[in-house]
């Protein structure tokens, strides 16, 4: 009896070791992953509307954002915003800014506009530009249903 107690034991404790060493490892993953998503410097850009679906005319503010990566990040600093509406116009703006000084310097992390849309399906794309060579980009769809003003 006390060898079937012992052996269980000795079990459950080997099941708990297993279970210990699997956890462990999975974080160390989750850590690896997580520094080397740190360690790239570049930005990632995202793109959201808000509504994405909305009645004819449809007001929309569209925000652009950059997370991670680095703050001083010289691709990103100091440039042109251009954003195509999906309905063939375009709108672009640029600001003057001191020059680019490693480990001083501060891109902007956050874009904000508003539009009017009428009825259709539009992929509005947001644009980063440095000089005439697009750096970065993101895409939103936006779907505008008819309006009481369209006669529904």
């Amino acid at each position: 009896m006390a060898y079937l107690r012992r052996t269980a034991w000795a079990g459950a404790a080997s099941l708990l070791m297993a279970a210990t060493l699997a956890t462990s490892l999975s974080a160390q993953k989750n850590k690896d992953k997580d520094q080397k998503d740190s360690a790239d410097p570049k930005p990632k850009i995202s793109l959201k509307a808000q509504p994405v679906i909305a009645m004819a005319p449809a007001r929309v503010v569209l925000t652009a954002e950059l997370t991670g990566g680095a703050n001083d990040y010289e691709e990103f600093y100091c440039t042109a915003v251009e954003w195509e509406w999906g309905d063939g116009t375009k709108s672009e703006s640029a600001s003057d800014c001191a020059p680019y000084e490693a480990g001083k310097s501060e891109i902007k992390r956050r874009f904000t506009v508003e539009h009017v849309f009428r009825t259709g399906v539009y992929r509005v794309m947001f644009h980063l530009k440095r000089r005439d060579k697009m750096v970065g980009n993101a895409t939103v769809q936006i779907q505008v249903r008819p309006g009481l003003r369209d006669g529904l």
